[in-house]
């Protein structure tokens, strides 16, 4: 199996039938202004040992040589061996908050730009554990189930809005239960939810959908993002110009305001603990302190292919 390290160099290859044309082009033009200046058969008496055949040849070996060159840039791999790796770590599903209410500014750029930061911060530094996401509002959906795909997780991350689900609400009780239903139940894995929420009017039996996950045995982090003091909710335009606050029937200014009451309670009953959010985010080194200790298990085997560099099969040739 072969690949290139730097495939991105191999579009330097393009100018080879460049080179290759204003070559020829070039010689014929020289053949023709020497046919105008000198009659044929006296060619050979006035230049003596000038040869076409062996300036083509040249011109042969340098557009060969820069081509190698440029193959030796881009790195060819040949596949020596393949083998299975077991692959072990913890699962980990998030619940993120994607309500109106995340909107606010009193975390930078506002909470939900934050806690995207954040989870994409903690997939950078997670090693092998599989991880998944659900957006939820007035309902819950998966983003992407779990994987151990890091760089196609995070494309999914950085789509999520506030239009990521469409009916208003925080529905906490929802996303834990579908988290847990988004467990691989045989799978002999430690099982983590982190909810990353304002907790701010949550929707449904919280209670039942904390016993479902200790039934399941699976551990509930809760990261609380915003202010107990509350924030305005910021109103956007199409354009996503900001036009004002939302505002309630009597024209006031709504504030929405963090519950940490109820993200305690979801967090102290399910064994996990709860965080407030901070700028500097050292909630996010705590929960990884404490996922680092969970004991790691086996959770399926990947077919990796041993790679060996030969650049230098192209670059000896070119010298």
């Amino acid at each position: 199996m072969i690949k290139f390290a730097h495939p991105e160099y191999l579009y330097i290859l393009l100018i080879i039938p460049v080179l290759l044309t204003v070559t020829v082009i070039n010689t014929l033009r020289k053949r023709k202004i020497l046919n105008t200046l000198i009659h044929t058969p006296l060619q050979d008496i006035v230049f003596g040992n000038k040869s076409f055949y062996k300036e083509n040849i040249k011109n042969a070996l340098i557009i060969l040589a820069i081509t190698f060159v440029i193959l030796g840039f881009a790195n060819p791999q040949l596949g020596t061996r393949v083998e299975e790796v077991k692959q072990v770590g913890i699962d980990v599903v998030i619940c993120l908050d994607v309500s109106n209410s995340m909107l606010a500014e009193d975390l930078k750029p506002n909470r939900l730009e934050l806690a995207k930061r954040e989870i994409g911060d903690m997939m950078k530094r997670l090693q092998g554990d599989r991880i998944g996401l659900i957006v939820f509002a007035g309902d819950a959906y998966v983003q992407f189930p779990l994987t151990s795909d890091y760089s196609a997780a995070n494309l999914f991350l950085n789509a999520v809005d506030v239009n990521s689900v469409p009916r208003p609400g925080t529905a906490v009780a929802s996303a834990i239960s579908l988290a847990v239903k988004s467990f691989d139940q045989h799978s002999k894995t430690q099982k983590v939810v982190v909810v990353i929420t304002d907790g701010e009017d949550h929707e449904g039996n919280i209670t039942e959908a904390i016993s479902e996950a200790k039934d399941n045995n699976v551990v509930v982090y809760a990261i609380g993002m915003g202010s107990p003091q509350g924030a305005p909710i910021p109103v956007t335009d199409e354009r996503g110009n900001n036009t004002g606050f939302k505002q309630d029937q009597d024209g006031q200014t709504v504030l929405t305001k963090l519950d940490e009451k109820t993200l305690m309670q979801i967090a102290g009953s399910a064994n996990g603990k709860y965080y407030l959010s901070t700028p500097a985010g050292k909630e996010l080194e705590a929960i990884l302190k404490d996922l680092s200790s969970i004991e790691k298990s086996e959770y399926g085997t990947k077919r990796i292919t041993d790679f060996e560099d030969k650049f230098y099969y192209f670059l000896l040739p070119a010298l």
